[in-house]
Protein backbone atom coordinates (compact mmCIF):
# COMPACT_ATOMS: atom_id res chain seq x y z
CA UNK A 1 0.00 0.00 0.00
CA UNK A 2 1.39 3.39 -1.02
CA UNK A 3 0.47 5.27 2.18
CA UNK A 4 1.04 9.03 2.11
CA UNK A 5 0.39 11.01 5.34
CA UNK A 6 -1.51 14.28 4.82
CA UNK A 7 0.85 16.84 6.32
CA UNK A 8 0.05 19.82 4.11
CA UNK A 9 -3.62 20.64 3.52
CA UNK A 10 -2.61 22.89 0.61
CA UNK A 11 -0.77 20.12 -1.28
CA UNK A 12 -1.86 20.34 -4.94
CA UNK A 13 -2.41 16.58 -5.23
CA UNK A 14 -5.28 17.01 -2.76
CA UNK A 15 -7.06 19.62 -4.88
CA UNK A 16 -9.27 16.99 -6.48
CA UNK A 17 -10.68 16.09 -3.06
CA UNK A 18 -10.80 19.52 -1.50
CA UNK A 19 -10.80 22.49 -3.84
CA UNK A 20 -12.26 21.53 -7.21
CA UNK A 21 -15.98 21.65 -7.96
CA UNK A 22 -17.84 18.83 -9.65
CA UNK A 23 -17.79 20.81 -12.90
CA UNK A 24 -14.04 21.38 -12.64
CA UNK A 25 -13.48 17.67 -12.05
CA UNK A 26 -15.69 16.85 -15.04
CA UNK A 27 -13.48 19.00 -17.29
CA UNK A 28 -10.18 18.24 -15.51
CA UNK A 29 -8.44 16.57 -18.49
CA UNK A 30 -10.36 18.37 -21.24
CA UNK A 31 -10.68 17.52 -24.10
CA UNK A 32 -10.21 14.04 -22.59
CA UNK A 33 -12.72 12.76 -19.98
CA UNK A 34 -12.15 14.18 -16.53
CA UNK A 35 -12.41 12.84 -13.00
CA UNK A 36 -15.09 11.92 -10.49
CA UNK A 37 -15.10 11.28 -6.74
CA UNK A 38 -16.69 8.11 -5.38
CA UNK A 39 -17.79 8.06 -1.74
CA UNK A 40 -17.77 4.94 0.46
CA UNK A 41 -16.17 1.51 -0.07
CA UNK A 42 -19.30 0.10 -1.74
CA UNK A 43 -19.41 2.76 -4.45
CA UNK A 44 -15.64 2.66 -4.95
CA UNK A 45 -15.60 -1.12 -5.39
CA UNK A 46 -18.50 -1.00 -7.86
CA UNK A 47 -16.52 1.55 -9.89
CA UNK A 48 -13.45 -0.72 -9.84
CA UNK A 49 -15.51 -3.77 -10.82
CA UNK A 50 -16.92 -1.77 -13.75
CA UNK A 51 -13.38 -1.04 -14.96
CA UNK A 52 -12.98 2.61 -13.97
CA UNK A 53 -9.34 3.56 -13.36
CA UNK A 54 -8.60 4.75 -9.79
CA UNK A 55 -6.35 7.80 -9.37
CA UNK A 56 -5.99 7.98 -5.57
CA UNK A 57 -7.76 7.30 -2.27
CA UNK A 58 -8.38 9.59 0.69
CA UNK A 59 -8.72 7.63 3.93
CA UNK A 60 -9.33 8.35 7.60
CA UNK A 61 -6.70 6.68 9.75
CA UNK A 62 -9.36 4.79 11.68
CA UNK A 63 -10.86 3.37 8.48
CA UNK A 64 -7.60 2.10 7.02
CA UNK A 65 -7.92 -1.57 7.95
CA UNK A 66 -11.69 -2.06 7.96
CA UNK A 67 -12.63 0.00 4.89
CA UNK A 68 -9.55 0.70 2.74
CA UNK A 69 -7.92 -2.73 2.71
CA UNK A 70 -10.95 -4.50 1.11
CA UNK A 71 -11.01 -1.74 -1.52
CA UNK A 72 -7.32 -2.24 -2.29
CA UNK A 73 -7.89 -5.99 -2.45
CA UNK A 74 -10.68 -5.37 -4.96
CA UNK A 75 -8.35 -3.16 -7.02
CA UNK A 76 -5.67 -5.85 -6.89
CA UNK A 77 -8.10 -8.55 -8.06
CA UNK A 78 -9.49 -6.52 -10.95
CA UNK A 79 -6.52 -4.40 -12.00
CA UNK A 80 -3.47 -6.19 -10.69
CA UNK A 81 -1.26 -6.00 -7.62
CA UNK A 82 1.02 -3.42 -9.21
CA UNK A 83 -1.85 -0.94 -9.70
CA UNK A 84 -3.05 -1.48 -6.13
CA UNK A 85 0.48 -1.18 -4.76
CA UNK A 86 1.34 2.12 -6.42
CA UNK A 87 -2.03 3.83 -5.96
CA UNK A 88 -1.59 6.90 -3.72
CA UNK A 89 -3.50 6.46 -0.44
CA UNK A 90 -3.63 9.77 1.44
CA UNK A 91 -4.18 9.23 5.16
CA UNK A 92 -4.92 11.44 8.14
CA UNK A 93 -7.24 11.56 11.12
CA UNK A 94 -10.95 12.34 10.87
CA UNK A 95 -10.83 15.98 11.94
CA UNK A 96 -7.97 16.88 9.58
CA UNK A 97 -9.77 15.36 6.59
CA UNK A 98 -13.00 17.04 7.59
CA UNK A 99 -11.14 20.36 7.63
CA UNK A 100 -9.64 19.51 4.23
CA UNK A 101 -12.84 18.50 2.45
CA UNK A 102 -15.52 20.25 4.49
CA UNK A 103 -17.26 16.90 5.01
CA UNK A 104 -17.05 13.81 7.16
CA UNK A 105 -15.94 11.11 4.71
CA UNK A 106 -18.62 8.48 4.12
CA UNK A 107 -17.35 5.42 6.02
CA UNK A 108 -13.98 7.15 6.12
CA UNK A 109 -13.08 6.73 2.47
CA UNK A 110 -13.22 8.61 -0.84
CA UNK A 111 -11.76 7.58 -4.17
CA UNK A 112 -10.83 9.62 -7.23
CA UNK A 113 -11.32 7.98 -10.64
CA UNK A 114 -10.82 8.75 -14.32
CA UNK A 115 -14.02 9.12 -16.32
CA UNK A 116 -14.58 7.29 -19.57
CA UNK A 117 -15.85 8.76 -22.85
CA UNK A 118 -19.64 8.81 -23.17
CA UNK A 119 -21.02 6.90 -26.11
CA UNK A 120 -22.75 8.74 -28.97
CA UNK A 121 -26.52 8.35 -28.87
CA UNK A 122 -26.86 6.25 -32.04
CA UNK A 123 -24.43 3.60 -30.86
CA UNK A 124 -25.69 3.70 -27.30
CA UNK A 125 -29.25 2.88 -28.34
CA UNK A 126 -28.33 -0.30 -30.19
CA UNK A 127 -29.91 -3.40 -28.61
CA UNK A 128 -31.67 -1.34 -25.90
CA UNK A 129 -35.46 -1.51 -25.95
CA UNK A 130 -36.38 0.25 -22.69
CA UNK A 131 -34.77 3.62 -22.03
CA UNK A 132 -35.34 6.42 -19.55
CA UNK A 133 -34.48 10.03 -20.36
CA UNK A 134 -33.66 12.38 -17.48
CA UNK A 135 -34.65 15.77 -18.86
CA UNK A 136 -32.98 18.66 -16.97
CA UNK A 137 -33.21 16.97 -13.55
CA UNK A 138 -30.97 19.10 -11.35
CA UNK A 139 -31.24 17.42 -7.95
CA UNK A 140 -28.39 14.89 -7.51
CA UNK A 141 -30.39 12.88 -4.97
CA UNK A 142 -33.18 12.36 -7.50
CA UNK A 143 -30.73 11.45 -10.24
CA UNK A 144 -29.14 8.86 -7.96
CA UNK A 145 -32.50 7.42 -6.89
CA UNK A 146 -33.76 7.20 -10.49
CA UNK A 147 -30.52 5.50 -11.50
CA UNK A 148 -30.92 2.91 -8.75
CA UNK A 149 -34.54 2.20 -9.70
CA UNK A 150 -33.72 1.97 -13.41
CA UNK A 151 -30.96 -0.55 -12.73
CA UNK A 152 -32.94 -2.58 -10.19
CA UNK A 153 -36.15 -2.73 -12.21
CA UNK A 154 -34.64 -3.75 -15.52
CA UNK A 155 -34.42 -0.68 -17.74
CA UNK A 156 -31.82 -1.10 -20.47
CA UNK A 157 -30.19 2.31 -20.21
CA UNK A 158 -30.41 5.99 -19.27
CA UNK A 159 -29.98 9.15 -21.30
CA UNK A 160 -29.36 12.44 -19.52
CA UNK A 161 -29.72 15.87 -21.07
CA UNK A 162 -26.86 18.35 -20.83
CA UNK A 163 -28.59 20.29 -18.04
CA UNK A 164 -29.23 17.18 -15.95
CA UNK A 165 -26.88 16.56 -13.03
CA UNK A 166 -24.19 14.16 -14.17
CA UNK A 167 -24.83 10.66 -12.78
CA UNK A 168 -21.20 10.38 -11.62
CA UNK A 169 -21.35 13.47 -9.44
CA UNK A 170 -20.47 12.46 -5.92
CA UNK A 171 -23.91 12.58 -4.30
CA UNK A 172 -25.69 11.07 -7.32
CA UNK A 173 -23.36 8.07 -7.40
CA UNK A 174 -23.63 7.58 -3.62
CA UNK A 175 -27.45 7.75 -3.60
CA UNK A 176 -27.50 5.24 -6.46
CA UNK A 177 -25.50 2.90 -4.17
CA UNK A 178 -23.02 2.53 -7.01
CA UNK A 179 -25.63 1.16 -9.43
CA UNK A 180 -24.63 3.96 -11.81
CA UNK A 181 -21.81 1.54 -12.72
CA UNK A 182 -24.28 -1.25 -13.48
CA UNK A 183 -26.63 0.44 -15.93
CA UNK A 184 -25.43 1.93 -19.23
CA UNK A 185 -25.94 5.68 -19.58
CA UNK A 186 -24.96 8.49 -21.89
CA UNK A 187 -25.40 12.23 -22.40
CA UNK A 188 -27.57 13.68 -25.16
CA UNK A 189 -24.81 16.14 -26.00
CA UNK A 190 -26.09 17.15 -29.43
CA UNK A 191 -29.59 18.04 -28.22
CA UNK A 192 -30.19 21.71 -27.47
CA UNK A 193 -31.28 22.54 -23.91
CA UNK A 194 -34.98 23.33 -23.62
CA UNK A 195 -35.75 21.77 -26.99
CA UNK A 196 -37.58 18.62 -28.00
CA UNK A 197 -34.54 17.44 -29.97
CA UNK A 198 -34.08 14.32 -27.84
CA UNK A 199 -37.67 13.22 -28.53
CA UNK A 200 -37.26 13.56 -32.29
CA UNK A 201 -33.89 11.79 -32.19
CA UNK A 202 -35.34 8.84 -30.31
CA UNK A 203 -38.24 8.62 -32.75
CA UNK A 204 -35.74 8.48 -35.62
CA UNK A 205 -34.09 5.55 -33.83
CA UNK A 206 -37.39 3.69 -33.68
CA UNK A 207 -38.59 4.46 -30.16
CA UNK A 208 -42.12 5.21 -29.07
CA UNK A 209 -41.75 8.16 -26.69
CA UNK A 210 -43.64 8.61 -23.44
CA UNK A 211 -43.80 11.82 -21.39
CA UNK A 212 -44.46 11.41 -17.68
CA UNK A 213 -46.64 14.45 -17.00
CA UNK A 214 -49.70 15.58 -15.05
CA UNK A 215 -52.04 16.05 -17.98
CA UNK A 216 -55.73 15.15 -18.07
CA UNK A 217 -55.53 13.54 -21.50
CA UNK A 218 -53.10 10.81 -20.51
CA UNK A 219 -52.74 7.07 -20.46
CA UNK A 220 -52.52 5.27 -17.15
CA UNK A 221 -49.06 4.02 -16.31
CA UNK A 222 -50.40 0.44 -16.50
CA UNK A 223 -52.01 0.83 -19.94
CA UNK A 224 -51.31 -2.31 -22.05
CA UNK A 225 -50.47 -0.20 -25.11
CA UNK A 226 -47.18 0.77 -23.45
CA UNK A 227 -46.03 -2.79 -22.86
CA UNK A 228 -46.88 -3.69 -26.44
CA UNK A 229 -44.23 -1.34 -27.81
CA UNK A 230 -41.01 -3.01 -28.89
CA UNK A 231 -38.87 0.05 -28.18
CA UNK A 232 -40.00 2.57 -25.57
CA UNK A 233 -38.35 5.67 -24.12
CA UNK A 234 -39.80 7.20 -20.93
CA UNK A 235 -39.02 10.89 -20.45
CA UNK A 236 -38.92 12.35 -16.92
CA UNK A 237 -38.92 16.07 -16.21
CA UNK A 238 -37.25 18.28 -13.67
CA UNK A 239 -38.41 18.74 -10.10
CA UNK A 240 -41.28 21.16 -9.61
CA UNK A 241 -41.85 22.20 -13.22
CA UNK A 242 -41.86 18.83 -14.93
CA UNK A 243 -41.41 18.60 -18.68
CA UNK A 244 -41.75 21.63 -20.97
CA UNK A 245 -44.91 21.67 -23.09
CA UNK A 246 -42.91 21.40 -26.31
CA UNK A 247 -41.38 18.13 -25.10
CA UNK A 248 -44.74 16.73 -23.98
CA UNK A 249 -46.35 17.70 -27.29
CA UNK A 250 -43.56 16.00 -29.25
CA UNK A 251 -44.01 12.66 -27.47
CA UNK A 252 -46.24 9.88 -28.76
CA UNK A 253 -48.00 9.41 -25.42
CA UNK A 254 -48.42 11.20 -22.13
CA UNK A 255 -48.65 9.03 -19.03
CA UNK A 256 -49.57 9.83 -15.45
CA UNK A 257 -49.91 7.88 -12.23
CA UNK A 258 -53.35 8.04 -10.57
CA UNK A 259 -53.29 9.97 -7.27
CA UNK A 260 -55.48 9.66 -4.18
CA UNK A 261 -56.23 11.47 -0.89
CA UNK A 262 -55.74 14.89 -2.43
CA UNK A 263 -52.09 14.24 -3.38
CA UNK A 264 -51.33 15.91 -6.70
CA UNK A 265 -48.02 14.25 -7.61
CA UNK A 266 -45.11 12.04 -6.58
CA UNK A 267 -41.47 13.00 -6.37
CA UNK A 268 -39.86 12.30 -9.76
CA UNK A 269 -37.70 9.51 -8.33
CA UNK A 270 -40.71 7.77 -6.75
CA UNK A 271 -42.73 8.19 -9.96
CA UNK A 272 -39.90 6.67 -11.98
CA UNK A 273 -39.88 3.53 -9.84
CA UNK A 274 -43.64 3.06 -10.29
CA UNK A 275 -43.31 3.52 -14.04
CA UNK A 276 -40.35 1.15 -14.41
CA UNK A 277 -42.11 -1.53 -12.37
CA UNK A 278 -45.25 -1.34 -14.47
CA UNK A 279 -43.32 -1.45 -17.74
CA UNK A 280 -41.09 -4.35 -16.81
CA UNK A 281 -43.39 -6.65 -14.81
Amino acid sequence: MNKIPVNDLEAPELDIFARLSETQLLHYHEPEPGLFIAESPNVIMRAVEAGYQPVSLLVEQGALDKEARPVLQCISEHMGEETAGRLPVYISDREVLKELTGYALVRGLWGAFRRRPVQPLDGFCEKKDRLVVLYDIVNPTNVGAITRSAAALGMDGMIVTRDTVNPLYRRSARVSMGTVFNIPWTVAGDCEPGSSDIVHKLKELGYVTVAMALKDRSLGVDDPVLKEQRRLAVILGTEGYGLPDNVIDACDYTVKIPMYHGVDSLNVAAASAVCFWELMK
